[in-house]
């Protein structure tokens, strides 16, 4: 039996695969807010810099003339993987402008995380060929390192502006968005895109890297009508709450979260400019800064990820500082929300709906959420409109029933097109059922329960997939692994998620020594030199900060398989036992 959104939800509207993503979002004909109703699109938390709707148009379109003469690029020729451009910046104002540009010559964005170090930059950017990358001040010097070592040359890469920027301070020999912005403005205009039926739903607009169920980054293809699509659901599902408020009303958007993560890049970033909101940007979380801008300008909807309401329940005298009391709603997602933090906030704020909300990358982001009227602490809410979910046991075979957990697999017009140049990993996570449909399976352990007020919800209850979570950033095992088997010291390893109050999660390595370390060295110097080699070369979030443990041999199965889970229950015991001696 196949799970539906409930009864309350209205049914989603046909999602079109004619037009591309910057055409559905400034064309009232297909549903968006009307712009002369709508806030000013993007607002600098930091400077108050404001880009208003018309404004934006305006600018993709001189950023489009632009681009398109900088790299000779022709509207409609080639395919959209000869116009891949990387995306390697903190947040700022002009970044969903960028990608729409993109869009507009029929190109792929590709963002990438702004924490990478140098040689993940170059992973990326070779292996979605990127003619172009485009970056910020602070990140200028990983930008091109990586950039060089992935054979793109300074002349291809472009600064974006930031807040508190010095402009003589840029590197001559690098072209800046202003000045593509303002050349752009003399340009003739373009030709319009000449789409077929159906091609929306087979071209790739978002180039987003993820570890999917197991394994090294992968880039999945995200097609225009997949965020279309879920930036419809989105506004459908939430369209009721909002009714109740009047047909002027209007959200203030915080802007945290990264927009090259897919849930700052949709949820935020789409769908508050297509329901007509304002989103306030800002590069990253400093808690004076965010609640500053609360404040200053009266944010009504805080998304946000576990670690920083951990923050703000544990910070609370410095909370009261602030004036909060815009705040209607928080959204978080990204990672679980445990009920105790939810009720902890609550407490601090008891006006204040706290909705989470679940979804992946391969599924263009939101697959449920609550709502203001339907929240349950602990569980993830219902299905969006336009999803079909099952739940699968280990055979294969099809759970039925409630308070049962089995594997969920998800079935959209936003589940995406699959991983760039890996037919394997696409073949074993995009999968047809009996019923015709194209599901998604995510590697997640879930079941539904009927909450208090009769609608189904569901609850993540373990991983099947092996990523650790990491403030809300994925981390694969394998690819750390990998990494560790190149130091000496190591004969074999294996990385495993720790509980951590703050991060959610983080790595820790169980180690078999070579035998090449000899007798003379201390564990506690192998150990710190493990964790220093991973520092050096690895982002923040994928360092061992949950330590590195000597271990003698690796625990696997007849085939070769790492038993993380073994290793999960060791670790358990070991910390209950040292929790136990010290009560």
């Amino acid at each position: 039996m196949p799970f539906y959104p409930p009864a309350w939800v209205p049914k989603c509207p046909e999602v079109p695969d004619t037009v591309s993503i910057s055409e559905f979002m400034f064309n009232e004909e297909y549903g968006r807010k009307p712009i002369a109703e709508s806030l000013p699109a993007y607002i600098d938390g930091l400077t108050g810099k404001t880009i208003g709707v018309e404004e934006q148009k305006d600018r993709i379109q001189y950023l489009a003339r632009a681009l398109a003469k900088e790299f000779g690029w022709k509207v409609n020729e080639g395919t959209e993987h000869d116009k891949v451009c990387g995306v390697f910046a903190l947040n700022t104002i002009d970044v969903m402008t960028l990608n729409w540009a993109i869009h507009r010559l029929n190109g792929i964005s590709s963002p990438a995380n702004a924490a990478y170090s140098a040689d993940e930059v170059r992973y990326q950017l070779a292996n979605c060929e990127a003619k172009a990358l485009f970056t910020v001040m602070p990140l200028l010097e990983t930008a091109i390192a990586g950039a060089k070592k992935a054979g793109l040359g300074r002349d291809r890469i472009y600064l974006l502006p930031m807040p508190g920027d010095d402009p003589s301070k840029y590197p001559k020999d690098i072209k800046t968005f202003d000045q593509l912005l303002e050349e752009g403005k003399s340009l003739p205009d373009l030709e319009p895109l000449k789409w077929e039926k159906g091609q929306g739903a087979r071209q790739t607009a978002f180039l987003c890297y993820s570890s999917g169920t197991s394994g090294l980054p992968k880039g999945v293809m995200i097609s225009h009508r997949n965020v279309i699509a879920n930036t419809i659901q989105l506004a459908v599902f939430e369209s009721v709450s909002r009714k109740q408020h009047g047909p002027n009303y209007h959200e203030v958007a915080l802007g945290l979260l990264p927009q090259s993560h897919i849930y700052g890049l949709i949820v935020i970033c789409h769908a508050s400019t297509y329901r007509g909101d304002s989103v306030i940007v800002l590069p990253k979380f400093d808690i004076n800064q965010y609640l500053a801008s609360i404040q200053k300008y009266k944010i009504t909807t805080l998304f946000i990820v576990p670690p920083i309401i951990i923050n703000m329940v544990k910070q609370k005298e410095l909370c009261a500082k602030y004036d909060l009391s815009s705040v209607r709603a928080i959204f978080t997602g990204a990672a679980p929300l445990s009920a105790e933090t939810a009720e902890d906030l609550s407490k601090q704020y008891p006006s204040w709906k706290i909705r989470q909300g679940y979804g992946l990358t391969e599924t263009c982001t939101v697959v449920t959420a609550s709502t203001p009227e339907d929240i349950w602490f602990g569980s993830s809410g219902s299905l969006l409109p336009g999803y079909t979910a099952r739940v699968l046991s280990i055979e294969g075979n099809e759970i039925t029933g409630y308070d049962q957990p089995g594997e969920l697999v998800v079935a959209s017009p936003s589940i995406t097109l699959g991983y760039l140049k890996n037919d394997k990993a696409t073949r074993e996570t995009f999968v047809t059922l009996d019923d015709g449909l194209r599901y998604m399976r995510t590697g997640d352990e879930v079941v539904f329960r009927k909450a208090p007020s009769g609608h189904e919800h569901i609850w993540i209850v373990d991983r099947i997939k092996e990523l650790i979570k990491v403030k809300g950033l994925q981390v694969a095992p394998a690819e750390l692994e990998g990494f560790l088997l190149s130091h000496p010291a190591v004969a074999d390893c294996a990385v495993i998620p720790v509980p951590d109050d703050a991060a959610g999660e983080l790595p820790k390595a169980y180690v078999v020594k070579s035998n090449s370390i000899g007798l003379e060295e201390s564990d506690v110097a192998v150990k710190r030199d493990i964790q220093k080699f991973v520092e050096r070369e690895k982002a923040r979030h994928k360092w061992l900060k949950g330590g590195v443990e000597f271990i003698d041999v690796i625990p696997k199965s007849p085939s070769g398989k790492i038993l993380r889970r073994m290793l999960r229950d060791k670790d358990r015991a070991e910390r209950q036992k040292k929790k136990g001696a010290k009560l």
